[in-house]
């Protein structure tokens, strides 16, 4: 008797465990099959991208940038409840005082950017992280790459 209290017990704590995990997903999927819930971070990040890179040393915006930040516009119009946070980020390489400051030079040209696109700047804020949160781990140049951008994460 003691033996199926203790699997009763163990069951239902199982099944409590998979409910919790079940209803953070459904948070960001509406439950058919992995389609993002409109005006989620996963919205963002399938709809529009949520980050955009640089170029070694540079803030300035290529044409694959102002391409996604096109994007982040019209899905920021679309959910103008939505306030955003612009991450500037740096690779490993220089000082953290540069990384820094280039960091928030690039979360600025993003946060111009929207604003000169219509989006109200009071929706946004922006933050550099210079070379603190690398998106990859390691050194060499595609590592470099794709640590040298900005984020746009919704708040």
């Amino acid at each position: 008797m003691i033996k199926n209290v203790f699997l009763s017990i163990l069951l239902s704590f199982v099944f409590c465990l998979s409910s919790c995990q079940n209803s953070s997903k459904s948070s960001l999927y509406d439950g058919s099959g992995g389609t993002a819930v409109p005006g989620s971070q996963q919205d963002l990040n399938t709809s529009a991208g949520n980050f955009v890179l640089f170029k070694l040393s540079s803030n300035q915006l290529d044409d694959n940038a102002i391409e996604t930040l096109k994007k982040q516009v019209d899905w920021l119009k679309r959910y103008r409840y939505i306030n955003i946070i612009v991450e500037g980020h740096c690779d490993e390489r220089g000082t953290r005082e540069f990384n820094l400051a280039l960091g928030a030079r690039r979360a600025n040209i993003v946060r111009d950017y929207l604003v000169n696109s219509g989006i109200d700047s009071a929706r946004i804020t922006t933050i550099s992280y210079g070379k603190e949160r690398p998106t990859v781990l390691g050194s060499g140049m595609e590592v470099w790459r794709q640590n040298r951008r900005a984020n746009v994460i919704i708040r």
